[in-house]
């Protein structure tokens, strides 16, 4: 097998990106295919279904010999879209999987003036918009990617790209689609996700761990209904109070450590070693886009601390309540209840029935006063930790170093969570795999401000096509 045209390959693959991919993305950023679970008329509205077809119909446009695509539609259940591109110079066995997801967090206010969730702006070698980044991108990369195979002389084995549409809703969906595909997906050896990112833009980022979740309403309820705060205080317990008590046995409210034992797991000492590489390479990245407010400083001075504490160390945020009034609205009421939404970030490692077992225990257990607890909108997702770089795997990322980026690969370990790493993780476990992406430390994926970096973009699909080459020539 002949070795790839580098200078072909990098001419394609900007080709690509200034000239057809640009211009694609931008319009699928103005569709609002906000996720199932921030759109329950999801399936009425028709967004999701709107922009599956608008990167249909930009695929189908390639010069992918073979190519096919279909539109899967389990009943209630969000689209996804199915892209099989066959080998290519190659007997190599094995498919692989290029993953990435099409529907986008709600939009939220606040977006700087000339920006807009659903209005593309291209300023500053970025193009801003809900989606760009998280993760629209991503479909149009992974055919680049081929594209520039093809053109550069280099073979890859089978490919499937796999784009779903539940992914910020959890990706509850993913698992019957993967069922319902069955044999379809072949054997999978190679598994490339492009949902994830680093801590610059100077070099190629691996994350090389996703943490878990526990996600639960916690409601404490006192009265059937409310009561004048003069009369009733002071002989009713306030739900609020008994909620602080509960959360006190789940976290050390001084230092913010979560108590539940099974959520703390031991680190492994690999990872250790990633994380302090990682701080050295671009030292200050944890807290320097970070908006704090005031005078607040980060929970720890030292950086190798805050990169564990954010991969691999449990947390809890209260990310919700209710029963609570806006301060227009409150009077002088002993409220009849107090509902929090507790998520729970778990290590990688940790097992996520095991540890919301451990906290149903802790908050229904010997309620103070003998109040009411309801648990609702319960969930439990378990983390990935990356299986060790083959050989094959890890000359290529090197080569990508140098000839990409001009700089080390690092890895890092995310402290959001991609069920799909997961889900194929278990379901081939002797599969490579690959997470990166173009998202940085100010890509703003979730909040106001959404930019994709089009230069690690075009760059992260250079080293995926040089990736997809190398695995090609294995063995």
């Amino acid at each position: 097998m002949g070795s790839v045209d580098r200078s072909a390959l990098t001419r394609t693959v900007r080709g690509l990106w200034d000239d057809d991919i640009l211009p694609s993305l931008s319009e699928l950023v103005a569709v609002p295919a906000i996720s199932p679970a921030f759109d329950p008329k999801w399936a009425e509205n028709g967004h999701l279904a709107a922009a599956i077809e608008h990167v249909r119909a930009w695929i189908t446009t390639r010069d992918l010999p073979g190519l096919t695509t279909e539109l899967h539609e389990l009943p209630g259940r969000a689209p996804l879209l199915l892209v099989d591109v066959p080998a290519k110079g190659t007997e190599v066995e094995g498919t692989t999987v290029l993953y990435g997801h099409l529907d986008k967090q709600p939009p939220v206010a606040d977006w700087s003036p000339g920006l807009g969730p659903w209005t593309p702006v291209v300023k500053d070698g970025r193009l801003y918009g809900r989606g760009a980044a998280d993760d629209g991108y991503a479909g149009y990369a992974a055919l680049a990617a081929l594209e520039a195979v093809h053109a550069a002389g280099g073979s890859h084995g089978r490919c499937i790209v796999l784009l779903e549409t539940s992914e910020e809703s959890g990706s509850p969906d993913l698992p019957a689609y993967l069922e319902h595909l069955g044999d379809r997906l072949g054997d999978v050896s190679l598994v490339v996700c492009l949902d994830s990112g680093g801590n610059d833009y100077e070099r190629m980022w691996l994350t090389t761990s996703l943490r878990g979740l526990v996600q639960v309403g916690l409601t404490v309820r006192v009265l059937d209904g409310g009561l004048h705060s003069g009369m009733a205080s002071g002989i009713v317990p306030s739900s609020f109070r008994i909620a602080r008590q509960l959360l006190d046995r789940l976290e050390d409210a001084t230092t913010g450590e979560v108590l539940v034992r099974e959520m703390h797991v031991d680190i492994p000492e690999d990872r250790l070693a990633e994380v302090r590489e990682a701080v050295a390479a671009v030292p200050g990245s944890l807290t320097a886009t970070v908006p704090f407010a005031g005078g607040t400083t980060a929970v720890d001075k030292d950086e190798v601390e805050l990169a564990l504490n954010g991969g691999w160390r449990p947390t809890l945020s209260v990310t919700g309540a209710e029963g609570l009034p806006a301060l227009d609205d409150a009077g002088n009421v002993l409220r009849p209840f107090t509902t929090l939404l507790l998520s729970f970030r778990l290590p990688p490692t940790a097992d996520a029935t095991a540890a919301f077992k451990a906290v149903e225990e802790l908050v229904t257990t010997d309620v103070p006063y003998g109040a009411t607890v309801e648990l609702s909108r319960v969930e439990a997702a378990g983390g990935w930790n990356a299986p060790e770089l083959a050989p094959w795997l890890r000359e290529a990322l090197d080569r990508a170093a140098d000839d990409v980026f001009g700089s080390p690969w690092r890895t890092v370990a995310l402290g959001g969570s991609i069920p799909f790493m997961g889900l194929l993780h278990e379901a081939y476990p002797r599969a490579q795999f690959l997470v990166t992406g173009a998202v940085g430390p100010d890509s703003n994926c979730h909040v106001p401000d959404e930019s994709l970096h089009l230069d690690q973009a075009r760059k992260v699909t250079e080293a995926v096509a040089l990736v997809l080459d190398a695995h090609s020539k294995q063995g």
